[in-house]
């Protein structure tokens, strides 16, 4: 089992014709997944990658019938695209794009929830249900499937715990990527009760950083609710304050944002803190042999 993608997942490509949707819309294809067309303005009736191409997601959703989007379309533009996918009736929207004004999201996110579509991102590498599903921008071969549920705020922190489980032997349910910006659309919390209500996951990483509340937010619900034993690694110890680190959330602001006080929360939770990615695999086995 997993969540959000799966076999199931009827992919549409905004921003489908463009150099980024080309390249990443053959690697998903390539993937397996289900790409049913893409929209550029401006071109639609024509074909592109063997698949239809529409001006509009709502003319998507009358021929092709999609139940994801996945956003390409620069950040001046990216925000009334997930505007349009919601509008339109996709369910569950990814938006991968960088660099959205701040007030922008906040609108966006909004109206997003008001039409009951849940979004991932903005900024963020999408996700995957290994052997399933590709929605995003991840090196599909690191994946393997099986049981570890993943959900970060890093891509490239992703790939490098990806691959050490993989190569440990402990493949993944689904591997998720938040995003990094200060407003998003799905939380950690969010993801971690997919997780925990998800009965093939039996195990979850969760990868943040500094800067937000997002992580002790994570920790609350980590002692309140879940069962399933948890591994941690957040980003950014030897970070100064009042400058942003990588991601434009990732800036130090209190004495609570700091990566120590994110580690402790987590561990008083009962989560297992690493001190380096690579010591995820490690911890969760642990946990294997205790249980």
């Amino acid at each position: 089992m997993s969540i959000l993608v799966d076999k199931n997942t009827r992919l549409l490509v905004q921003g489908f014709t463009g150099r980024e949707g080309t390249f990443h819309a053959q690697q998903m294809i390539d993937y397996g997944t289900v790409v049913v067309g893409g929209t550029t303005p401006g071109k639609g009736g024509t074909r592109h990658l063997d698949r239809p191409v529409y001006n509009t997601v709502r003319e998507a959703m009358a021929e092709a019938i999609p139940n994801t989007s996945i956003i390409y379309v620069p950040a001046p533009y990216a925000a009334d695209a997930i505007i349009e996918a919601a509008d339109a009736g996709i369910p569950l929207i990814i938006c991968i794009t960088e660099g959205i004004p701040v007030m922008d999201m906040i609108k966006t996110c909004d109206f997003v929830k008001s039409k009951g579509a849940r979004l991932i991102g903005p900024n963020c590498p999408g996700l995957i249900t290994p052997g399933q599903a590709k929605v995003g921008i991840m090196p599909a071969y690191i994946h393997s499937p099986g049981k570890v549920g993943l959900v970060s705020k890093s891509g490239t922190l992703t790939y490098e715990v990806v691959n050490a489980l993989t190569n440990a032997g402990m493949g993944q349910s689904t591997a998720i990527g938040i995003g990094g910006d200060p407003i998003i659309g799905t939380s950690f919390v969010d993801v971690l009760e997919m997780f925990e209500n998800d009965p093939e996951t039996e195990m979850v990483v969760l990868i943040g950083e500094i800067g937000g509340d997002a992580e002790l937010r994570a920790a609350d619900y980590i002692a309140a609710k879940m069962k399933k034993p948890v591994a941690a690694y957040i980003a950014g110890r030897t970070a100064p304050a009042d400058r942003r680190m990588g991601h434009a959330g990732a800036i130090i602001s209190s004495g609570d944002d700091t990566a120590a006080a994110k580690m402790a929360a987590l561990s008083k939770a009962g989560a297992k803190v690493a001190e380096a990615p690579s010591e995820i695999p490690g911890l969760l086995q642990a946990t294997m042999v205790r249980s």
